[in-house]
């Protein structure tokens, strides 16, 4: 009996250290129990998520995702080469010391001929658009349906001619042309310099490349003495331009990894042959890697088309 009492006495001493009042001992003693339960379990709670707060403070935001567009490396490339080169010749072309420096100013080949349209797009568009339209109508998807034979029949040929000229087409190359330039083109420039121009700036089709047959011929595919032609030069662009002695000259710009400039200055002479009468050909290294120049500059005058004239 003195051990309970005792036993008694303890838990009621610590039931009032702990701030509570009961009326029987063994109230105070569940009580106690459930409490140091309680307050286990709640330090055992902002323990656990303390340790989650700081795991999750010490991790790096994750940073949204990024869409970014392909674009092929090889055609980047060629049109970054192609624009770097056009505003270059335009900065430089006016210092050149070989020019005049007089009017400058660029003028746009912004005149309208049909040799500048694309064929292959337009038969190809047409043809789609003609076989979209009468797969719709006969379906009855669209109105139209007794017109459906009639589109299929003429967009089915319509297509396969687009798709051949698109195939086969070769674009134009850029043109750079001065004011000054243009001033003397029609007087100054001869007919085989007008011609070279008209064919490397319109759409051609059936060729692997601009000049093909000049370059042929001045090179010498697979013959003695030539080039393979697999290290053929490859037309970027041309340049119309007035020299220090006031000519005219055209410039043809070509590109060729393979070549050096050594193997443009041997045929020098027959550039001049090839593309005269009254030409004379200068080659020259180009304002980047692998480009050279060769110069076809006029020797027809303003003063010999004058006295020429009656």
């Amino acid at each position: 009996l003195s051990l309970t009492f005792n036993s008694f006495s303890q838990i009621h001493r610590e039931d009032e250290k702990m701030g509570t009042i009961s009326a029987a001992s063994g109230t105070t003693v569940l009580s106690s129990n459930l409490r140091r339960q309680n307050i286990r379990r709640l330090g055992l709670y902002d323990r656990r998520h303390d340790n989650l707060s700081v795991v999750s403070s010490s991790q790096p935001p994750v940073p949204p995702r990024q869409r970014w567009l392909h674009v092929p490396e090889t055609r980047l490339k060629r049109e970054i080469r192609r624009l770097d080169f056009v505003a270059r010749a335009a900065d430089s072309t006016s210092s050149s010391p070989s020019m005049v420096s007089g009017d400058k100013t660029l003028i746009p080949d912004d005149e309208f001929t049909l040799a500048k349209i694309s064929f292959g797009v337009i038969g190809l568009s047409l043809g789609v658009s003609l076989l979209s339209y009468g797969f719709g109508a006969y379906f009855n998807i669209l109105p139209g349906s007794e017109w459906s034979a009639i589109m299929l029949t003429y967009g089915f040929p319509l297509a396969i001619i687009g798709m051949a000229l698109k195939y086969a087409e070769l674009k134009p190359v850029p043109c750079l042309s001065y004011s000054d330039a243009v001033k003397l083109r029609e007087s100054c420039a001869t007919p085989i310099l007008t011609q070279v121009r008209n064919d490397v700036t319109r759409y051609r089709y059936g060729d692997e490349q601009h000049l093909e047959e000049a370059l042929k011929r001045i090179f010498q595919y697979g013959l003695g003495g030539g080039i393979p032609r697999r290290s053929a030069p490859t037309l970027t662009m041309i340049r119309e331009e007035v020299l220090t002695d006031g000519r005219y000259c055209l410039v043809l710009v070509f590109e060729a990894k393979a070549l050096n400039l050594s193997d443009f200055e041997k045929r020098q002479a027959k550039f001049t042959s090839f593309f005269g009468p009254n030409i004379t050909a200068e080659v020259g290294k180009g304002e980047s890697e692998n480009l050279y120049e060769v110069r076809l500059i006029s020797n027809v005058t303003t003063n010999s088309v004058s006295s020429s004239t009656p």
